[in-house]
């Protein structure tokens, strides 16, 4: 037989048991609004029941709380953080490319296309009188705006270059400082569990962190429970498939500034990102994802354009001390079978760091030359040796990185301003100056040192990164002289040559002086440059700027694309994921409700054995 207080133990469990049930179901309407919290529930089981001697049977002993757990699906989960980090990545691209089209727009306005057509109507004027002073000044000042249009253009472009950069320092830190706190809640989280409970609301803050670090770049989360006791677990998250955390450890990146530029017109000091172990980190990996994989590709994107050959077969090529190039021990490195062919498209720095294979080398200089089939062979002077022999190796300058970023934009402006400056150029330099001389270039270049325009030649077999004059020695140990070329003129420099902008009687308006106004030839021929269709491929110079303007339009309008799908399948999953593990508030008060009676009716079950108790006690035998 039972216990004679038996009856009153088991009205006790019902009120501990609903007490919990309410309590936490409280904890879940409290939290309903709180960001990443997973709604729990109270696992409630009876008690076990007693075998009694007699007719009764098993006799049951109440109800007891076994465990709170927390409602939560990890497909969900993982489902989420793979499409936030897509989102974060498409959304960073939409933010930066919109940048890049309202400096465009900005400076469309009053920009190009209004410069330009000054400029041109300017030369129109001159056209009916090649003398005047006042029209030639007036033709250099539309000149001027042009090239500074172009200035400005690259200083706002470089600008958002610099943004990107610190940005990326940004991203870093703030994945240093989640996987600080990972580590540390996981640490909190199996001191916790080894005792046999669930660390609910720790196990959410942990996930909320995950979330956030998702956006970032693509993780991957894994939980193994370590042998046989229950709350020993190893939590392993890696970063694109390297560990960041793992369970209370935690790796950590860097930043480090880069000593040499990979793009001509890269900014100083761009960061590459390292592992503090002194492992390497992939930042152009595909699967890199997130905000960070954005900010690299917004960056260094060169819409794939960089500078890479093949090693030339070292018994066809001899450098300029006769000895064989491209084998080891040699300081010169020559490619053939370029990628760039184009003196206007180049985009290399004039020092760098060149790869020969999987091996990196620091160039102090390179020259280019045509061969014999007017393709380009680049010579790199090294500074160091050659450690194996580079013929037939795959060599590269910089990363082929397939996104339009800020390094193509600039590369096309250089191209634009390069090419036009040419053409423009070749065709001043066969007229005369008010003086009676000829060859002197309109559009030049402003060299950042000397503050001096460049000393360019015209369509060169050869040309070199070393400057305005240069000799090369050829394989039969002819010294050849050359000038500086088109390579130097960027966005960034382009401007009026100095003596034209500041003398216009220098401007070679006239196809004779002599003939007067009656000499305006050269002016009708740079008229007709406005208007040539064989300038680009994209036919006349403002269809090119053109086509530039509707490529970041178009580029703009599929990240934002992108984004809004993303943001919207993102928000599917999210709901998805709440319909699991959210707080539905109607479902808690009617909780609120079953749970208070069951309460009550456990304090009734008390009161009841309270008066048979004291109808034993206190009356029977009186």
């Amino acid at each position: 037989m039972g216990s004679t207080f038996f009856g009153l133990n088991i009205g006790v469990t019902g009120l501990y048991t609903y007490q919990a049930q309410l309590n936490t179901t409280g904890h879940n309407i409290a939290n309903a609004g709180t960001d990443g919290y997973s709604r729990q529930r109270a696992i409630q089981k009876a008690g076990q029941a007693l075998s009694v001697h007699g007719t009764h049977g098993m006799v049951g002993t109440g109800v007891n709380i076994i465990d709170i757990v927390q409602d939560r699906d990890l497909y969900y989960d993982i489902k989420y953080r793979n499409n936030n980090a897509i989102g974060g990545e498409y959304s960073a691209k939409y933010h930066y490319t919109t940048e890049i089209e309202n400096f465009f727009n900005e400076l469309t306005l009053d920009g190009f296309h209004k410069t330009f057509n000054s400029f041109f109507d300017s030369l129109q004027e001159l056209s009916k009188n090649v003398s005047s002073l006042d029209t030639r000044t007036q033709a250099n000042n539309y000149a001027l705006s042009m090239a500074e249009y172009f200035n400005q253009l690259n200083t706002n472009i470089a600008s958002i270059q610099e943004e990107a950069n610190f940005e990326i320092k940004n991203q870093v830190d703030k994945i240093n400082s989640l996987a600080d706190q990972i580590a540390t809640v996981t640490k909190q989280i199996n001191m916790i569990e080894v005792s046999g409970k669930h660390a609910n609301d720790l196990r959410d803050q942990r996930n909320l962190l995950l979330d956030e670090l998702s956006q970032i770049a693509s993780i991957s989360v894994t939980e193994t429970q370590v042998g046989e006791a229950f709350g020993v677990n190893s939590f392993v998250v890696k970063l694109d498939n390297h560990t960041l955390v793992d369970t209370d450890y935690y790796n950590t990146l860097q930043v480090v500034p880069r000593e040499q530029k990979m793009n001509m017109n890269d900014i100083e000091g761009l960061y590459d990102i390292q592992w503090t172990t002194g492992q390497d980190f992939n930042a152009l990996s595909q699967t890199l994802g997130g905000t960070l994989k954005a900010l690299i590709e917004v960056r260094d994107g060169n819409n794939n354009e960089n500078l890479r050959g093949t090693g030339v077969t070292g018994s066809t090529v001899v450098d300029g001390d006769g000895d064989f190039a491209n084998i080891a021990g040699s300081k010169k490195l020559i490619m053939n079978n370029a990628f760039v062919n184009d003196i206007n498209k180049l985009n290399i720095p004039g020092t760098g760091v060149i790869t020969v294979g999987n091996r990196e080398y620091e160039y102090v200089g390179f020259t280019a030359r045509k061969d014999a089939s007017g393709n380009l062979v680049y010579e790199f002077d090294l500074k160091d040796e050659l450690t194996k022999d580079a013929v037939g190796e795959s060599v590269r300058v910089g990363e082929s990185i397939n996104y339009k970023g800020i390094p193509y934009y600039m590369s096309k402006l250089n191209e634009f301003v390069r090419t036009f400056a040419a053409e423009f150029n070749k065709v001043h330099n066969t007229g005369e100056d008010l003086y009676g001389n000829k060859g002197l270039d309109y559009f030049n270049g402003t060299n950042i040192v000397t503050g001096e325009n460049f000393i360019l030649e015209e369509n060169p077999s050869v040309f070199s990164s070393y400057g305005e004059s240069y000799t090369v020695v050829d394989a039969d140990g002819n010294t050849l002289s050359y000038r500086g070329n088109y390579y130097q003129i960027t966005a960034a420099n382009f401007t009026v040559t100095k003596e034209v902008a500041e003398d216009p009687s220098r401007f070679a308006a006239s196809s004779d002086v002599s003939q007067g106004v009656e000499g305006n030839k050269v002016v009708l021929d740079l008229i007709a440059l406005k208007s040539k269709t064989g300038m680009f491929k994209q036919g006349q110079p403002a269809a090119f700027i053109q086509t530039l303007f509707d490529e970041i339009g178009v580029d703009t309008r599929k990240a934002k694309s992108f984004s809004e799908s993303q943001q919207n399948i993102l928000a599917s999953i999210a709901n998805q994921r709440l319909s699991v593990s959210g707080v539905d508030e109607d479902e808690e008060a009617m909780n609120l409700v079953k749970f208070q009676n069951a309460y009550n009716l456990s304090a009734k079950v008390i009161s009841v054995m309270d008066e048979v108790l004291d109808k034993l006690i206190n009356e029977m035998g009186v």
